[in-house]
């Protein structure tokens, strides 16, 4: 008999739980990289990454608030709430958005999104599968772990050294276009023209 950690999904399931997942990828994936833009199109270099976070409240309001009481209305569901989920589901609120203002204060911290993102998304698997089997410890005990799993783990925590050790520097900056004045050229309604010395 095979001990391994299996899914409880069949093969015969419809794959919409895959597609789910690639949009959550989709999305996560993005998302630091929007953030930082967000943070740096605020042009506030002292409180910048609060705005962005506080956009960010906005838009989870909008999406996680708005969204799912209007799903619950229009599907007539009941307005009970069992203590025990509501606690755990505040908990992963809050820590979702502790995460979130990490990524912020990381981005603040000269953390570019390439580097700051790819630690996150390597480690956030590694304590998710660390934190799971604690939880759920395996059939057969922890030496029945199946060696790809480990071996799984291992290469997303290395991964995420090896990425913000070894980050490329970044290029140049385009430079600017220069600007300039010719002769009997406006700008708006003054008139600009070139004067050269001797005449």
């Amino acid at each position: 008999m095979n001990d391994t950690i299996v899914s409880n999904t069949s093969n015969s399931q419809s794959p919409a739980w895959l597609l789910f997942s690639l949009l959550t990828v989709g999305c996560w994936g993005l998302y630091g990289a929007f953030l930082h833009s967000g943070q740096q199109e605020m042009h506030d270099p002292v409180n910048g990454r609060y705005k962005a976070f506080l956009c960010v409240g906005v838009a989870y309001f909008l999406t996680a608030v708005l969204a799912p009481l209007a799903v619950l209305w229009f599907r007539g569901a009941t307005w009970s709430f069992s203590p025990g989920g509501v606690a755990w589901s505040l908990v992963a609120g809050i820590v979702g958005a502790v995460g979130a203002f990490g990524v912020l204060l990381a981005f603040g911290a000269k953390g570019t999104p390439a580097v700051v993102m790819s630690i996150v998304f390597a480690g956030a698997p590694v304590l998710n599968a660390v934190y799971s089997l604690v939880m759920h410890p395996p059939a057969g005990g922890w030496q029945k772990l199946p060696w790809p799993f480990v071996l799984g783990i291992a290469l997303a925590a290395i991964g995420g050294c090896l990425v913000s050790l070894y980050k490329p520097a970044p290029g140049a900056p385009a430079p600017k276009p220069a600007i300039t004045a010719t002769a009997g050229s406006f700008e708006g309604d003054v008139a600009v023209e070139t004067i050269q010395p001797g005449l």
